[in-house]
């Protein structure tokens, strides 16, 4: 705690300095208990601060020297700024995956990001590891990070609404997802967080900065919306890139804007079951599909945590009652419906294991990798992670990784 020193010396110091302008001065004594105030808020804040990055660059040294992120690191898709950081987790074997975005792109070509992906596959092949998952967001319309220079559609919801017919809509959406699906997989993306299948419910609120379904979702129509998701997934796969059904329990009611609070989906579950959810049950039937977690809070199955690390919800209605089988990603962790819970990231992603979800995302905030793999390991020597559930998901992950396998060998 040596890092500590430096703070304790500099408040002493300027604690001292107050003390003796205040005397030359001839200030009144309730300024100088003023001053006095002001320089324990500080002394306090630098603390806290010092604490906070101290405990940081604990936790990434155990993560880093020790081997125990091996185990759990396949568990992870993680964003990055430097790509040498992002090498030196592959290298550890520490993550399942990376998230391409936009500021990935910054500064070189698409031909170099083609090549810094490459060079993280053959590590992994090296230690005979399975492929990463390496993921994006290109739904296509105000979501598209990653055009240019990749081509930028028109949302899905364009390509419904001006097809003549279902046969015409069908056609128009698979050739959609072909472009898609040979483009990233040029790039070496092999995993798309699309399609939308959020019903479109016209929900418009001016606090919402980011979510804006509204925007982004396919339809209003249940049924044309898991036509659309299924047509989209089928042309994406070919091409071999899996594509991400979301966001489980669906977004389209939520009027809250899950980046940056909590927000309630206080429908009853009977009339999901006929509604927001029929497209997710319909393509998640599909075995060349993931689904991502979001954070709302299903009020009417547990109203104490955000779906993607509720137990009731996870591992309650998807794995046992729906006896899906499928991947379950959650959404990005980073996002103030988690990082400001009760339970906090850390506690979060605990509970998410727990309850069956086999991928946790970290795309904004990646600093957050270090003590949330940190806290899991700490966990993990406290017997507080669920093996049974832990052995089930590398089933899961692994099974995806072989149909991946087969799928690409089938491609060359």
């Amino acid at each position: 705690m040596l890092w500590l020193l430096p703070i304790g010396l500099g408040s002493l110091w300027l604690l001292n300095g107050f003390r003796v302008w205040s005397r030359q001065t001839g200030e009144p004594s309730y300024h100088r208990w003023l001053h006095l105030l002001v320089v324990c808020l500080c002394t306090v804040g630098l603390t806290i601060w010092g604490t906070t990055e101290g405990q940081y660059h604990l936790d990434k040294r155990m993560v880093l020297q020790g081997d125990g992120a091996t185990l759990l690191g396949q568990h992870f898709v993680v964003g990055y700024r430097n790509f040498d950081q992002v090498r030196t987790l592959v290298e550890k074997g520490g993550i399942g995956g990376i998230f391409i975005t936009r500021r990935n792109l910054e500064g070189q070509t698409i031909e170099q990001l083609q090549q810094q992906i490459a060079s993280l596959q053959a590590i992994r092949q090296d230690q005979q590891l399975p492929p990463l998952w390496i993921a994006t967001d290109q739904e296509g319309g105000i979501v598209s990070r990653l055009s240019p220079p990749l081509t930028h559609l028109p949302p899905l919801a364009d390509v419904v609404s001006q097809a003549p017919t279902a046969a015409a809509r069908h056609e128009q959406v698979q050739s959609y997802g072909t472009t898609h699906g040979r483009e990233l997989a040029a790039l070496g993306i092999n995993l798309n967080f699309a399609p939308v299948v959020d019903l479109n419910k016209g929900i418009v609120n001016e606090r919402d900065r980011f979510s804006v379904i509204y925007r982004r979702a396919i339809s209003a129509d249940k049924v044309v919306v898991a036509d659309v998701a299924q047509d989209y997934c089928m042309a994406l796969f070919r091409e071999g890139v899996y594509c991400t059904l979301k966001h489980f329990p669906g977004l389209g009611r939520v009027d809250g804007d899950t980046h940056l609070t909590s927000a309630h989906l206080n429908t009853p579950v009977a009339e999901l079951e006929q509604d927001d959810w029929i497209p997710f049950q319909q393509v998640m039937r599909s075995s060349n599909v993931m689904t991502m977690l979001g954070h709302p809070i299903l009020t009417a199955v547990d109203p104490n945590h955000p779906v993607s690390f509720s137990k009731a919800v996870v591992n309650g209605i998807l794995r046992q009652q729906w006896q899906h089988e499928g991947l379950l990603i959650t959404d990005d962790f980073s996002m103030g419906a988690v990082f400001n819970s009760h339970d906090g990231v850390t506690e979060a992603t605990l509970k998410a294991l727990n309850a069956g979800v086999d991928l946790i995302l970290l795309s904004y905030d990646v600093d957050l990798y270090y003590p949330v793999m940190a806290a899991l390991l700490r966990a993990a020597q406290d017997n507080r992670l669920s093996v049974e559930q832990l052995a089930a998901s590398r089933d899961r992950l692994q099974h995806h990784h072989l149909q991946h396998h087969h799928l690409q060998h089938h491609h060359l």
